[in-house]
């Protein structure tokens, strides 16, 4: 999926946007995962700043892990060095884009960095996060995301920007799912990137922002640049929002991430299952798809026309792939040669009958063979792939009204 950009080219010296308007009512609120590097905090912020029109945050909500907090406290929060005026690097941000009004206007506010925490049954607490290595620390994460979108997007007369450019790949990964479950049309999704050398986390100084008061930077070969040279791109990241569509569940607020999705992937499922029409004849190797005909062997016919004829008539399916290859396929293909008319000769039940081999494994061979054939077949014969036999199951998952048997 192609991303929009929007572009800065700050010309030299760095041109300050002009004065902001008056705060509007509706809030903005930049929500960044960040790791080791910050700078894509004030890169983001800086790039905002000057689209057209300019886009000022009011509020700027950091998630982040422990070492990830330091790094943010120590190279945008302490100061630059005894006397500096304003005394450090976010200081001097807002003052390059708000200019005199810095020291009243309420926008820019970087709160206190929220620190990723999970459960330790250890100690009893919940723990803050150094890093993001576990199954569990990944879950513990999106709990905690979910848990501040939430935070935002159920707060009315807000706006929310994401920033995915920051942290580990698994958070912007979560970020990103979270947003599609709770996000709402008005909201974006943003990733930050900043040309070569200033992308150099080794640049002597930092490069943060094209207006930073050190505009010297030393490359790790010994070249100077200037950081009013740098280019900005913000990229806007297209998201599915899908909060209209699971909004009776997302209400119900779940206590965790993982239940989320469950609950949104029954939904899912259920709307799919709906769309979906299974016609199937006794006496022809055949079946319809949502009209799509699919012809089958002589093995899939007997698994297909098993399977429709459980779930049409709500009977309890095999509990194990086993017994269903070894005795219930086997008896059921014997009721069908008992069946089969002798004087219509396109009827195939004289024929139905699985080899003396056929086990668990082959009957998984075939129900594979089977979705290969349906996915060929195109998108409307595919739509019932996702309700044929699975780990755990063997049983056709669709509604008794979604299939006729003639």
């Amino acid at each position: 999926m192609k991303s929009s950009k929007r572009k800065t080219t700050p010309a030299e010296p760095s041109p300050r946007p002009a004065s902001p308007p008056e705060p509007p009512t509706t809030q903005t609120i930049l929500l960044a995962v960040t790791g080791m590097s910050p700078a894509v905090i004030t890169e983001t912020v800086w790039a905002l700043a000057h689209e057209t029109p300019p886009v000022i945050p009011d509020r700027v909500v950091v998630v982040t892990t422990i070492s990830g907090r330091q790094a943010l406290e120590r190279e945008l929060l302490t100061p630059a060095e005894t006397g500096a005026n304003p005394p450090n690097l976010w200081q001097q941000l807002r003052l390059a884009l708000l200019r005199d009004g810095a020291v009243t206007d309420e926008r820019l506010i970087l709160e206190t960095a929220k620190v990723v925490t999970a459960p330790n049954p250890h100690t009893g607490r919940a723990d803050w996060l150094e890093d993001l290595r576990t199954p569990a620390q990944n879950e513990a994460t999106a709990n905690f995301l979910l848990d501040e979108l939430r935070r935002w997007t159920e707060t009315p007369d807000t706006r929310l920007i994401c920033s995915l450019a920051g942290g580990r790949k698994t958070m912007g990964a979560l970020l990103c799912a979270c947003l599609s479950l709770l996000g709402r049309e008005t909201d974006r999704l943003t990733h930050v990137l900043v040309n070569e050398p200033f992308d150099d986390p080794r640049l002597n100084p930092k490069f943060y922002f094209p207006g930073q008061p050190q505009l010297e930077l030393k490359t790790p070969g010994g070249q100077t640049v200037h950081a009013n040279q740098a280019l900005i791109e913000l990229a806007d990241i297209p998201f599915v929002a899908l909060r209209n569509l699971f909004e009776r569940d997302l209400v119900r607020k779940p206590v965790s991430f993982t239940e989320l999705v469950r609950r949104c992937q029954r939904r899912v499922e259920n709307m799919a299952r709906q769309n979906v029409r299974l016609e199937l004849r006794y006496n022809r190797r055949q079946m319809h798809v949502n009209g799509k005909l699919v012809k089958l062997s002589p093995a899939q016919a007997v698994v297909m026309l098993f399977l429709a004829e459980n779930a049409k008539n709500k009977r309890r399916p095999p509990t194990k792939y086993r017994v269903a290859a070894r005795e219930s396929l086997p008896a059921f293909a014997a009721r069908l040669r008992e069946q089969c008319q002798p004087l219509d000769f396109n009827d195939w039940r004289d024929r139905a009958s699985l080899p003396k081999d056929f086990d668990d494994q082959a009957l998984r061979k075939l129900l594979s063979e089977l979705r290969t054939k349906l996915h060929k077949a195109g998108p409307e014969a595919a739509a019932l792939v996702p309700f044929l036999p699975e780990k755990g199951r063997f049983s056709l998952d669709l509604n008794p009204d979604a299939i006729t048997l003639l």
